[in-house]
């Protein structure tokens, strides 16, 4: 802050002696300090302030832009599942469609246990 050089110092310190004066010059050099501390500490409570308040406001940008990109997101899964609901819709209906409604299909069961297992290509006996 204020760049003193050891001999600016010096003359300061013999101005206040003849000032102030040699019985209360260690008094008022102590009262100086403290108040040096005292602001010095008013001084970096006031950066550790503006630091935190910079901090929130780029963690509340940080939320913001991720609640944009959460709500872009949703968005596109919803197409997908309307494209995909509407899809099956479609095939179901193809289906309805396709099979005669007054003959029902049948299962026969002896055909699926006629073959065995062994006697298919690639298994051997």
């Amino acid at each position: 802050m204020f760049d003193f050089s050891f001999l600016e110092l010096m003359v300061v310190m013999v101005i206040a002696l003849m000032i102030i004066g040699p019985e209360r010059l260690p008094k008022v050099a102590r009262t100086m300090g403290q108040y040096w501390g005292k602001a010095q500490r008013y001084v970096n409570g006031v950066k550790a302030d503006i630091e935190r308040d910079m901090a929130v406001d780029e963690f509340r940008q940080l939320q913001k832009k991720v609640q944009e990109e959460a709500s872009v997101l949703e968005k596109s899964v919803n197409q997908a599942s309307q494209s995909l609901d509407n899809q099956v819709q479609q095939l179901n209906e193809e289906m309805a469609r396709s099979l005669p409604i007054d003959q029902p299909v049948k299962a026969d069961p002896q055909s699926a246990t006629d073959t065995p297992l062994t006697s298919m290509p690639g298994n051997p006996k």
